[in-house]
This record gives C-alpha cells, sequence and structure tokens, in this order.
C-alpha cells in the first residue's frame, strides 16, 4: 500500500533544476526517517540522498553530491529534494521513501531498510 505521494518530476535541459516534494506517510505519534532512490532504464534501484527525523543528519550519493539538496518540513509531512546542475545521467524514475525511526539522528542508505514507498516520479533531463 502506497502512503508516499511524490510529485515535481518532469523534463528539463542538462544544467536545469527540478524540486521533488514527497508527502506522508499520515500517521501522528510516529517519527520517519525519509529517503531519496531512483531507478534508471535497465538499472538497478540506487539510493540519491537520506535525511533523519530531526533534520539535522543529511547523506548524498556522491553522483549527486554538491547539486542534489534533500530537505524536509515535519510540520507539513513532507520531504524535498531540489536538484540543480542536472545532467543526461540523472535521468530516471524518483523514489521518496520512509521508515519509522526511534531516534532522530538516524538516517538510512538502502532500499531494504525502508518499508514505506511512493509510486515514484519520472524526471526526464534531455542534453
Amino acid at each position: 500500500q502506497v502512503q508516499l505521494v511524490e510529485s515535481g518530476g518532469g523534463l528539463v535541459q542538462a544544467g536545469g533544476s527540478l524540486r521533488l516534494s514527497c508527502t506522508g506517510p499520515e500517521r501522528t505519534g510516529s517519527n520517519y526517517a525519509m529517503g531519496w532512490f531512483r531507478r534508471a532504464p535497465g538499472k538497478e534501484r540506487e539510493f540519491v540522498a537520506a535525511i533523519a527525523w530531526g533534520g539535522q543528519r543529511l547523506s548524498y550519493a556522491d553522483s549527486v553530491k554538491g547539486r542534489f539538496t534533500i530537505s524536509r518540513d515535519n510540520a507539513k509531512n513532507a520531504g524535498y529534494l531540489e536538484m540543480n546542475s542536472l545532467k543526461p545521467e540523472d535521468t530516471a524514475v524518483y523514489y521518496c521513501a520512509a521508515r519509522e525511526t526511534d531516534y532522530s539522528g538516524s538516517y538510512y542508505l538502502f532500499d531494504h531498510q525502508y518499508n514505506i514507498w511512493g509510486q515514484g516520479t519520472q524526471v526526464t533531463v534531455s542534453s
């Protein structure tokens, strides 16, 4: 059952920017770590970025470091992925993921560590 909803994908030229949004899950009283993953055509799903519930601890894949920024707004139950200086190799379906956590500083790098996923949003970067 999908409990996260992504939006903001689209077609952009190389060097351009997009901002992805992720809303959910709608469960009060729980803390969630969040992550972004992507799957390019013909490739395995890969880690992009992760953020702890407290928002202070972040992690990025080397391929996006310095170009992408992950953030969250817990009051709105939302997470974001700001993508700048986009390259054709960033073309993929991007997925938001979440999992409950007892520690505000924990983030997770592997897709099997998450149990709540969105349906994905397509990002296409033209050269």
